[in-house]
């Protein structure tokens, strides 16, 4: 008789969760489209930046201090992210 009780109540307890959960496709295409937006939107801030910046206008005018600091923040960062992507690619070991 127990036996029939538990199943009884893990069959209700499927039933009753099932529908509230979306499902993991409309959950992924929410989240796609979110990032998709917020890379649009960090393209645009950096473009306004660099607009802005004008350090290749001052490198052209014999100024070369701002592209030698955007060089030396710059180089840094990309190499860090080269060498995140190539440890990345190798094999796991757990």
């Amino acid at each position: 008789m127990s036996k029939k009780l538990t199943a009884g109540t893990e069959q209700e307890a499927r039933r009753a969760s099932a529908p509230k959960h979306r499902s993991i496709a409309c959950v992924e295409l929410i989240t796609t489209a979110a990032l998709a937006l917020s890379t649009a939107v960090a393209v645009t801030a950096v473009s306004i930046g660099i607009a802005r910046a004008d350090v290749i206008g001052a490198v052209a005018n014999g100024d070369g201090a701002p592209f030698a600091i955007a060089l030396l923040i710059g180089l840094p960062l990309a190499a860090m992210g080269g060498i995140t992507a190539i440890m990345a690619a190798g094999p796991r070991q757990d």
